[in-house]
C-alpha cells in the first residue's frame, strides 16, 4: 500500500510537571526533510527525535512542533543554576550603572531567563523517555493518515492505469484498418495519376510505410509499463520515485505514438493517453 506524503497528526502528554503538545505535519518533498520547533530545555533530544522520525518516514518534508507548559504542583521544588543567576545579576548590575533610569526586576524574571531553572538528571531521563514516547504515538497517527491518503491515491492511479489498458487495445485493433485505408487511398491517388501504375512498387511502398507507421513495440512497451505501475503500487516500500520513472517512460511511448499517427481516431488515443498520464503524475507527485 502507498503512502501519501501529506498528513497531520497531533496529541498531548503530561510529563511530572509539564504539558507538552506535539504537532506534526508532512508535505510532499524530494527527500526526507524534517524540521523542529522545540522549546529551549527539549534541545538535548532533537537528534534523537530526528532518527525516530527519519526510522519510519523516507520521504517527504515533515515539520515536528512541540510546545510545553509548566503546571503548578503540590510539593514541587525547583533546582536553581546559582552559577546563571549570579552571572545574570552581575551583567544587570554592569548594565544598570550605565542607565540613566535603571528598570528594577523580579525574581520571577530572573527565574523566567534559560539557563536559571534546573533539570534533575533524573528529571532529564523522564523528559527524555516521555517526549520520545508522545513524538512516536504522534508519528503512528501520522503515518495512518498517509496511508489512508495514499490508499486513495493508489486507487485513482490504478483507475487510471485501466483506461489507458483500454486505449491501448482499441490503438492495437485500430491499426489494421487505418493501413488498409491508406493503402485504398495511395491505390486510388495513383490510378488517378498514371495511366498505368506499377503495382508491385506500390506494394514496396506500401511495405515500407507499414514498418515506419508500425507501433506494435510501444503498445507492447505500454502494456508493460502499465503492469508495472500496478505491481508497485500493492508494494510496502516506498515507490513514489519509481512510480514517477515509469510516468516519464509512459509518455515517452504516448509521444511516439502520436508521431506515428497516421489517422484522427489514432491520434485522439494517443491524446487520451497522455492526458491519463498527466493526472497519474500529479497524483505521484504526493506519493512517498
Amino acid at each position: 500500500m502507498i503512502r501519501s506524503m501529506t498528513a497531520f497528526a497531533g496529541n498531548e502528554a503530561e510529563i511530572g510537571n509539564l504539558t507538552l503538545s506535539c504537532e506534526l505535519r508532512t508535505v510532499n518533498h524530494r527527500y526526507c526533510d524534517i524540521t523542529f520547533k522545540l522549546p529551549d530545555r527539549l534541545r538535548f533530544i532533537e537528534s534523537d527525535l530526528r532518527a525516530l522520525i527519519a526510522a519510519k518516514i523516507k520521504r517527504g518534508k515533515v515539520e515536528c512542533i512541540i510546545n510545553c507548559k509548566k503546571q503548578a504542583k503540590e510539593g514541587q521544588t525547583l533546582m536553581i543554576n546559582r552559577d546563571a543567576v549570579a552571572a545574570l545579576l552581575a551583567a544587570a548590575n554592569e548594565i544598570e550603572q550605565q542607565m540613566m533610569a535603571p528598570l528594577s526586576f523580579s525574581a520571577l524574571d530572573v527565574l523566567a531567563f534559560p539557563g536559571v531553572q534546573q533539570e534533575s538528571d533524573n528529571d532529564r531521563e523522564q523528559l527524555k523517555l516521555g517526549v520520545s514516547s508522545l513524538v512516536d504515538q504522534t508519528l503512528n497517527q501520522l503515518l495512518e493518515v498517509r496511508e489512508r491518503e495514499g490508499a486513495q491515491l493508489g486507487e485513482l492511479i490504478a483507475e487510471r492505469c485501466l483506461k489507458m489498458q483500454e486505449f491501448v487495445v482499441a490503438a492495437g485493433k485500430r491499426l489494421p484498418e487505418v493501413l488498409a485505408q491508406l493503402r485504398n487511398k495511395l491505390k486510388d491517388r495513383i490510378t488517378e495519376l498514371v495511366a498505368e501504375p506499377d503495382f508491385d512498387r506500390l506494394e514496396q511502398e506500401l511495405v515500407f510505410l507499414a514498418q515506419k507507421l508500425d507501433i506494435s513495440e510501444e503498445l507492447d512497451r505500454l502494456e508493460t509499463h502499465i503492469a508495472e505501475v500496478l505491481r508497485v503500487l500493492k508494494q510496502k516500500e516506498p515507490v513514489g520515485r519509481r512510480l514517477d520513472f515509469l510516468m516519464q517512460e509512459l509518455n515517452r511511448e504516448a509521444n511516439t505514438l502520436g508521431s506515428k499517427s497516421a489517422d484522427k481516431e489514432m491520434t485522439q488515443i494517443a491524446i487520451e493517453l497522455k492526458v491519463l498520464i498527466e493526472q497519474m503524475r500529479e497524483q505521484i507527485q504526493n506519493v512517498e
